[in-house]
């Protein structure tokens, strides 16, 4: 009886290690792709200028005012 009460509890030591060396593995391959500008956005400044400006308010011309 004592022995399985140990073994569940050396499985709960055993799991929470691996996640959190997973976890670590995880947040530096995330890093590293931060760094090496994975998550850069090249796509939209490429397309900016065929979005619509907002209408601004005709100016008049510099001789007529």
């Amino acid at each position: 009886m004592c022995y399985k009460s140990y073994f569940k509890m050396s499985i709960i030591y055993i799991l929470l290690t691996i996640s959190l060396i997973m976890a670590s593995i995880f947040l530096g391959i995330f890093i590293w792709n931060l760094r090496q500008g994975q998550f850069d956005d090249d796509y939209t400044p490429s397309i900016r200028m065929l979005f619509e400006d907002t209408p601004t308010a005709p100016q008049p011309p510099k001789g007529e005012q």
